[in-house]
């Protein structure tokens, strides 16, 4: 243990060193090297984002419908080449009850690109989705149905819930240094030479994380999750109809105090539900009495009141 640890010591005044005389002998190259570093950072806190929603079936172990969610998500890393495997990560099964459905809620999260590519192209979307089901049916030991069918919302459930499902909840920004701290090593730091000051190491993802056998799994990169208890705010939903008394739409008022901005609001609204979380804060979930169009659907934030308006559409 005691030699372990004067390695460790002798590892990290060499890296010190290193980066000493980088900044020194070539100051340009190394401010070119911190700031790739701080780039990668803000890449490390990503949090995935919401693309599309698929509907599906689960055959076995138990039949059940599911729902799986493609997210954006730069913490997976883009394929190298297109002979390479496509990187991904699957969240976690949820099970979610509406009324007496009971049906199943996974997360499966791809590097932007790979996504936004897909889009401009029917079969590699398909592709994309189907690697997706197999991916699913290899690691949670599921047989799927093999038809699918993509949703008119992005994302069921809420944005939060498939946040803390694929990355969790980082509330201590040391955690994060410590990661990136171990993730960085000496060979990383030889490797930005002046004779090479243009190509930086990678921090997020070094090459033996990422399996270079057939596969479509990555490592999961996830930080501890801590439960935040959060407030149900005051609220107010009616359904506003014409002269005819015919219903047009339903309006939401949520009162939001101590939130003086729309930024802080997140809005995530299905045909039948509607979720409104304020991070660490207010955590609204609903279920509507009608369905509406989601696509019609507009929020406003009146910073006066600390009010947020939601009027959906009825379809």
């Amino acid at each position: 243990m005691e030699s372990s640890s004067k390695g460790l010591l002798t590892q990290v005044t060499q890296f010190w060193n290193i980066l000493d005389d980088l900044a020194e002998s070539n100051p340009e190259s190394y401010k070119k090297f911190i700031q790739q570093q701080l780039k990668d950072g803000q890449q490390l806190c990503a949090a995935p984002e919401p693309h599309l929603c698929l509907q599906t079936r689960i055959l076995k172990p138990k039949e059940k419908m599911l729902f799986v969610n493609l997210c954006l998500w730069k913490r997976i890393p883009a394929p190298q080449s297109t002979t390479h495997p496509v990187p991904l990560s699957v969240g976690r099964p949820e099970d979610m009850s509406e009324t007496s459905d009971v049906y199943t809620v996974i997360d499966v999260a791809y590097h932007p690109d790979v996504l936004q590519a897909a889009e401009k192209d029917q079969m590699k979307k398909d592709q994309l989705i189907r690697m997706a089901m197999k991916c699913i049916e290899e690691q949670l030991q599921f047989t799927l149905s093999n038809s699918y069918h993509i949703t008119k919302f992005r994302i069921k459930g809420s944005v939060h819930r498939m946040k803390q499902n694929l990355m969790g909840i980082q509330t201590d920004p040391t955690d994060l240094r410590e990661k990136m701290r171990k993730e960085l090593t000496l060979e990383q730091i030889r490797s930005s030479t002046v004779s090479n000051s243009d190509q930086f190491p990678q921090l997020l993802l070094p090459k033996d994380q990422v399996s270079s056998k057939t596969r479509c799994l990555i490592e999961e990169i996830s930080s501890t999750e801590i439960e935040v208890e959060m407030k149900t705010p005051a609220y107010e939903l009616k359904i506003v109809a014409d002269q005819n008394e015919k219903p047009l739409k339903i309006e939401l008022k949520v009162e939001l105090p101590g939130i003086n901005s729309v930024s802080f609001c997140d809005l995530s609204v299905s045909e039948d539900d509607l979720l409104i979380e304020v991070s660490e804060k207010y955590r609204l979930h609903l279920n509507l009495p009608e369905p509406v169009d989601t696509e019609m659907t507009t929020a406003k934030f009146i910073k006066e009141k600390a009010t947020l308006i939601v009027t959906m559409p009825l379809v």
